[in-house]
């Protein structure tokens, strides 16, 4: 079968890559779309370092066409969503509805491909990019048929990362005021998550201006496009929010960026980081400013419950309350790959979607 692997200086197509047998606890899925996600070239760039070769992906959604005898919540045919988060499903963490602190699967690298004779490795838990994956059970959670497994394959990433930032690590009030940073696929769902919570404003900064038309659809009420290297972002916000905002969203990973949104916050404020800076990157905000009941927050995955969480997307998505439909900026074949890369690097995109026929 085919499917897009990075050998550690090139990421190609490539065909003749198989997948094992199930494992107890697996299900085997045919990936019908794929999100094309700044993750995935993080790995390619080198910000993500993940030992090659790689299968890339991790956003998607497909039919499972097998699963281990002892899975029963699904069964041969159902449309699923994938999960990045590998957790067990039975430790501690797990059993008391924190699955992003399960320790039991963290750092457990699978490589369930082979290329010719190299084994590869599995990226996220998913490995999206090719015709057909195997992942563990706890990832894959049945949706309806007649959600679009293109819209449905951004759940698994995008849209669980921004919208759950928003719903279970910052638990936006209704009214507050927010700052989204960066309306990337991420920033965007942060962008929803918020209008959901009926935040107020919701502020969205991004350097490129065509981002406001989409940072308007999903929910932005105002939207501040920084001009160049000293433009004062502080001064832009509080021209609209004069003591600072309740959530700043950082969704660029610019440890400038998560530095400024430090004063982006009134009293009791939160920064939430979403992007990824490089490993070992660090941070520095001028302490006298945090004691004002000031927060600064990881996020690991929108602190989200994948069995419960995603099964809510599409819910809200069924309800006409979840755009997923108008995340689908453009669809490609596999092979058009680096020009997906390439519209996303141009932010031509709110996210871009590969399909398998």
């Amino acid at each position: 079968m085919k499917g897009i692997i990075y050998d550690g200086s090139t990421t190609a197509v490539r065909d003749g890559i198989e997948v094992r047998d199930l494992r107890p606890g697996e299900v085997r899925v045919k990936i019908e779309a794929a999100g094309v996600c700044h993750s995935d070239v993080s790995v390619i760039d080198g910000t993500i370092q993940f030992p090659t070769p790689v299968v890339l992906g991790h956003e998607g959604a497909g039919v499972v066409t097998a699963v281990a005898p002892d899975v029963s919540h699904v069964k041969v045919g159902d449309h699923v969503v994938l999960s990045t988060l590998g957790n067990c499903g039975h430790c501690a963490a797990c059993d008391r509805g924190k699955p992003t602190f399960c320790r039991v699967s963290l750092g457990k690298l699978g490589r369930p491909f082979t290329l010719g004779d190299a084994k590869c490795f599995q990226f996220a838990n998913t490995s999206v990019f090719v015709e057909e994956t195997v992942v563990k059970a706890t990832s894959a959670i049945p949706i309806p048929a007649e959600v679009p497994l293109a819209s449905a394959s951004l759940i698994g990433c995008g849209v669980l990362t921004g919208v759950g930032a928003v719903f279970n690590r910052a638990k936006v009030a209704h009214g507050e005021s927010t700052v989204v940073i960066g309306v990337g696929g991420i920033g965007l769902n942060v962008i929803q998550g918020a209008a959901l919570s009926d935040a107020l404003p919701i502020i969205a900064v991004d350097t490129n201006p065509a981002k406001e038309a989409y940072a308007r659809q999903f929910g932005a009420t105002h939207f501040i496009c920084p001009t160049g290297p000293d433009f004062d972002l502080v001064a832009a916000v509080k021209e609209i929010c004069p003591n600072g905002v309740d959530h700043v969203f950082e969704c660029v990973g610019s440890t400038a960026l998560i530095r400024t949104a430090t004063d982006l916050l009134d009293w009791g404020g939160q920064l939430i980081m979403l992007g990824v800076p490089k490993m070992g990157s660090e941070a520095s905000f001028v302490v006298n400013t945090m004691y004002n009941d000031k927060s600064i927050m990881g996020c690991r995955y929108g602190s989200a419950r994948p069995q419960h969480d995603v099964r809510l997307m599409v819910d809200l998505y069924l309800a006409g309350r979840l755009k997923l439909d108008e995340l689908v900026s453009q669809t490609y074949p596999l092979e058009s790959f680096q020009t997906a890369l390439d519209e996303l690097h141009e932010g031509k995109l709110a996210r871009g979607v590969l399909v398998f026929d």
